[in-house]
């Protein structure tokens, strides 16, 4: 039988109203009542009810979270970091999935503000939600911060990772081992996607070998399929484009072209050489193990829950936006020609 702050109450020989004191700190108790208070909650493993001390404080201690898919790992790493980071805050994390699709990116965000969570974080939100003004009215009322996402006049932090810089070193990188026949691989609706491949484009153009058949979209980019829908695209566009190299937009897709070429017993990195994008951790167990660049995921979270709690604190009237930089990770998929 749960136990309630009446049995509390009468164990310590206080009020309920002091037991509810010594819980949310927001009035003078006497330290040697305090300290009997506590010392009864511990003894009778006193749990308190989330929802009236949220109540009391009028204040929510969840964020609400949304990412477009649990099936990536840079999500579910991304995930585990932004739920530590809150923690440590005394905040819990409310998650939702959006499935790469934006009408339910919209609907997770406004089921989370109907929880009344005290902000939400938004991981790569929908180009369209963004453009069509979605989060502009919503910004103005609650804390919101988005993760790799781009900048934006509204009310609304941002961290993100230098994604251009990031695909200009993956594409320079690959040119320095004399790669000059590179495909693009990408998904759908994400503006980490159409940064990467503005910087593509750009940086093919400037070697004088921008062809743009060999710009890929695969379409969902994060889900379970992904790696499998990767792999079939690419056996057969690598059965007649002789391509020396291929950059993905993150990991998945990377690891579809490995099994790709597997399927086609095209060696890698002998007969192609391949660069994904994120660092996950997938990219340490498969052979060979895939050379990619690093978004500092962990950072991310980090820097994501700090950023919420300021506007939190703030009463919504900061924002800010943080930039991190990445780092190319060097492992076995690209070979020097």
């Amino acid at each position: 039988m749960k136990i309630t702050i009446q049995e509390v109450a009468k164990k310590a020989n206080v009020s309920v109203a002091t037991v509810s004191r010594v819980m949310n700190g927001n009035y003078p108790v006497k330290a040697e009542t305090k300290e009997r208070v506590m010392q009864v909650i511990n003894e009778l493993n006193y749990i308190p009810n989330i929802q009236a001390r949220e109540l009391t404080k009028q204040k929510s201690t969840a964020v609400g979270v949304v990412v477009p898919s649990i099936n990536n790992m840079f999500f579910t790493e991304l995930i585990s970091s932004l739920e530590k980071s809150l923690k440590e805050n005394s905040l819990s994390l409310i998650l939702t999935c959006s499935n790469d699709d934006y009408k339910e990116e919209m609907a997770c965000v406004n089921s989370l503000i109907a929880r009344n969570v005290s902000g939400i974080i938004v991981a790569s939100p929908s180009s369209k939600n963004i453009k069509s003004g979605f989060y502009k009215n919503l910004a103005q009322k609650y804390p919101i911060v988005f993760i790799n996402s781009e900048y934006t006049d509204l009310n609304i932090s941002c961290v993100s990772t230098d994604e251009s810089s990031g695909a200009r070193e993956a594409l320079q990188y690959l040119n320095e081992n004399n790669h000059k026949d590179i495909i693009f691989v990408r998904g759908k609706d994400s503006y980490s996607y159409d940064i990467k491949e503005r910087a593509y484009i750009d940086f093919m153009k400037e070697i004088n070998n921008f062809n743009p058949d060999n710009i890929i979209n695969i379409g969902n980019g994060n889900n379970l399929d992904t790696v499998e829908n990767t792999m079939n695209i690419f056996s057969d566009i690598l059965k007649s484009n002789r391509c020396t190299a291929v950059f993905a937009c993150n990991d998945l897709m990377a690891v579809g072209v490995l099994n790709a070429c597997k399927k086609l017993s095209i060696k890698v990195p002998n007969e192609i050489s391949i660069i994904g994008y994120d660092n996950i951790a997938l990219c340490n167990f498969v052979e060979p193990k895939l050379t990619t660049i690093d978004q500092k995921i962990s950072e991310l979270g980090s820097n994501a829950a700090q950023l919420l709690l300021e506007k939190i604190e703030s009463n919504n009237q900061s924002s800010k936006r943080v930039i991190l930089y990445n780092l190319l990770i060097e492992r076995e998929t690209v070979i020097k020609i």
